[in-house]
């Protein structure tokens, strides 16, 4: 069972109009659901606004930010069947939300039980 997270952030500080900011963060937050980056890229929009996406060793890691509204969007798809306790917490200390609201999505990738044909 894969299993991918999805988390609001809501209250959150300056620290995401600042693509340095979410990039340690980011790394953090990678680090912390025992991970490690293959490849990232990171965009700041004009006026503002950060897109981060990493492609880790479980899957990827994906920040989306409206500073405007001091709003985080934040996705960690995970191949594997654990979900970090206290990624919450993490979470928001990181991005200093004061808000956080987490759902997680199993995907059933045992159901690929079809004949790949080529």
């Amino acid at each position: 069972m894969a299993k991918q997270l999805v988390a609001d952030l809501y209250g959150c500080s300056e620290i995401i109009d600042d693509p340095e900011a979410i990039k340690e963060a980011a790394h953090t937050a990678i680090r912390y659901v025992g991970a490690e980056i293959v490849e990232e890229c990171i965009h700041e929009f004009e006026p503002i606004g950060v897109t981060y996406f990493a492609v880790i060793t479980t899957s990827h890691f994906s920040v989306h930010t409206w500073p405007e509204y001091g709003y985080a969007a934040i996705d960690i798809f995970s191949c594997t069947d654990t979900v970090v306790d206290g990624i919450k917490d993490k979470l928001r200390e990181l991005f200093q939300a004061k808000e956080v609201k987490i759902k997680v999505i199993e995907r059933d990738i045992s159901r690929g039980d079809a004949e790949v044909t080529g």
